[in-house]
């Protein structure tokens, strides 16, 4: 599992850990690590044209130590100083001792596009905003240049805790961070301006504390979730999930919700709605009702609300169910907040960003300026666990810790997509996973279902689905 920290939880180990270690020792480590990297990206340091975008402090300090690294290994390295008097002083004498040259500002963008490699360390990770004016020159320049651009710890002019991005920013190709990761790489939009992310042990490990920020599953923790059938087991005992959506005008919601639910783990699936037809004559094995989700027999979960337009009725008696609950799509908009709150079974919200702006009475762009914020306000607000869909889905839950997957592809925003995904979500609910657990599993499978249907070309929802199990298998194996 990856894990990333918030900016004030490493300065803690930072200084913990310093205090242990020889004076200089962590940023050594750090710029080896740095200086390999670059090396590399580079394939060829000998001859190469390096320039270093340095600002002021430890992040520049990385930069310069990292560049005479380079230099000694014979390319040429020019540091650009953002702020001379205030330029790390070891740091740009080891640059200068390997026989690195310095520069200002002014003709800095001329060689920014010459250069083979250009390394951002103009703000570390305690920066906040943009970046200022004298270095949104530099920041469009290596945009536009042939150079490779690597950033020390993350981009600067995003923000490390939040992912925020609140105006210019360096878009790296690569960024190196050091000892954890950090909430904004992780995070769009910052994720988006990191590039591929390198993690570098710089030995904060053993000081770092057991709770992180956000938490990011790989193949072995959801495989060790996956619900997996016993000897004994049969479907009643594997789960049966309950899925109340589709209408009249939108009758493949409840087919592509059905769908995701079938690959998802449950024994059977119920399905309650007007699309009955459409969901029997493409998976006959449901199991349907026309008598209301109040009726339609036992489950140990219910999905509600993919295309059911505004037939409010089934929203309210799902809500009232005392067994999990998945609420998505229409569901979210005609579920009565109330209920939901005092709700005492486990309720997983999906919305996508719109619909979370909606919930939260702002504005489109907020969500998707600050999508941690979003998901932590929402999950407080409504008392469940709430997944926020988009590129990198937010998992957000009762504790303070929030999961983060980004297994997906473009390809993914599709009509139907974010139904599968509450059927799958919905079928490991009624298989008995916490909802936590539920929805970061399911975002985990949908998205890795997505990238294989897709293989780089366009794929409809029904593509996805059919991709669950090769997900699931491949996850397994």
């Amino acid at each position: 599992m990856r894990t990333a920290y918030s900016v004030e939880t490493v300065r803690a180990a930072e200084r913990e850990l310093m205090a242990r270690v020889p004076e200089g020792a962590l940023m050594q480590r750090a710029a080896a690590g740095l200086a390999a990297a670059c090396a590399d990206l580079l394939g060829r340091v000998y001859g190469s044209r390096v320039v270093l975008l340095v600002g002021s402090g430890d992040n520049g300090g990385d930069a310069l130590y990292a560049g005479a690294r380079l230099a000694r290994r014979g390319a040429g390295v020019t540091a650009v100083l953002l702020s001379p008097a205030r330029a790390h002083a070891g740091g740009l004498a080891a640059l200068r001792r390997a026989g690195g040259r310095v520069t200002g500002v002014p003709g800095a963008e001329a060689l920014i596009e010459r250069a083979d490699l250009v390394v951002d360390g103009i703000v570390g990770i305690g920066g906040s905003g943009g970046l200022r004016s004298e270095a949104v020159p530099l920041a469009q320049a290596a945009d536009r240049s042939r150079a490779a651009v690597v950033a020390v710890d993350l981009p600067s002019g995003v923000d490390a805790d939040t992912g925020e991005v609140r105006g210019a920013a360096v878009r790296a190709d690569l960024t190196v961070t050091f000892g954890t990761h950090k909430p904004g790489l992780l995070i769009d939009p910052a994720r988006e301006y990191a590039g591929a992310v390198r993690l570098v042990d710089i030995g904060l490990g053993g000081v770092l504390p057991g709770e992180p920020e956000l938490e990011a599953l790989q193949h072995v923790d959801v495989a060790a979730l996956l619900p997996v059938p016993g000897a004994e087991s049969d479907k009643y005992r594997r789960g049966v999930v309950g899925i109340a959506a589709g209408s009249g005008r939108y009758p493949g919601a409840a087919v592509l919700a059905v769908a995701g639910a079938l690959r998802g783990g449950a024994g059977a699936v119920r399905y309650v709605g007007p699309g009955a037809d459409a969901v029997i004559a493409r998976f006959p094995e449901t199991l349907v009702s026309d008598r209301g989700p109040a009726h339609a027999g036992r489950v140990q979960a219910w999905v509600v609300g993919p295309g059911m337009g505004d037939e409010s009725g089934p929203v309210a008696e799902v809500v009232a169910a005392d067994v999990p609950v998945l609420i998505d799509a229409d569901g979210l908009r005609l579920a009565d907040p109330a209920a939901v709150r005092t709700r005492r079974a486990p309720t997983l919200m999906t919305p996508h960003a719109g619909e979370a702006a909606a919930l939260l009475g702002v504005a489109r762009e907020e969500v998707e300026g600050g999508r941690l914020a979003a998901v932590r306000e929402l999950a407080g607000r409504f008392s469940a666990t709430v997944l926020l869909k988009g590129s990198t889905t937010l998992v957000a839950g009762g504790g303070n810790v929030v999961r983060v997957n980004a297994t997906g592809t473009g390809w993914l925003a599709t009509a139907g997509s974010g139904d599968v995904l509450s059927g799958l979500a919905g079928s490991l609910l009624a298989a008995g996973l916490p909802a936590l657990d539920a929805g970061s599993v399911a975002a985990y499978l949908h998205g890795l279902a997505g990238r294989f249907a897709a293989d780089g070309a366009p794929v409809g929802a029904h593509d996805v689905a059919d991709g669950i199990p090769g997900a699931w298998r491949d996850v397994r194996e």
